[in-house]
């Protein structure tokens, strides 16, 4: 299900840490009130703890939601701190957290619109 990003329609980073012993309904009320946006909508919500060495993803799947808990063995993610802020993440984006780099990768080539050209 997380290896075919093409079915969800959008990926959000919950920044900063997050209180991992949370589970769907804690997650899902952050979601709602923390950050005003629909926990039932087609879209990952991954989330962080203080250790950033494991991780949850919250995904509505339209019968129920799916909770992914991963602990990374070695290393850390590369989580953004800014905290109570949530930040849509590209597919790329998202690879790039996963391999354990930084969101922003100075040296990659950014895709642009036909609209930046004009």
């Amino acid at each position: 299900m997380i290896a075919d990003l093409s079915s969800i329609s959008q990926i959000y980073i919950a920044c900063g840490q997050t209180d991992l012993r949370k589970s769907i309904d804690g997650l899902a009320a952050i979601v709602q009130q923390n950050f005003k946006m629909n926990p039932f909508q087609n879209a990952l919500f991954l989330f962080s703890g203080h250790k950033r060495d494991r991780f949850k993803a919250l995904l509505w799947e339209g019968d129920g939601f799916v909770l992914l808990y991963k602990r990374l063995e070695s290393g850390r993610l590369q989580w953004p701190a800014s905290p109570e802020a949530v930040r849509r993440l590209s597919a790329q984006e998202f690879r790039w957290l996963m391999e354990g780099l930084s969101l922003h990768q100075p040296k990659a080539v950014k895709s642009i619109t036909v609209r930046d050209c004009i």
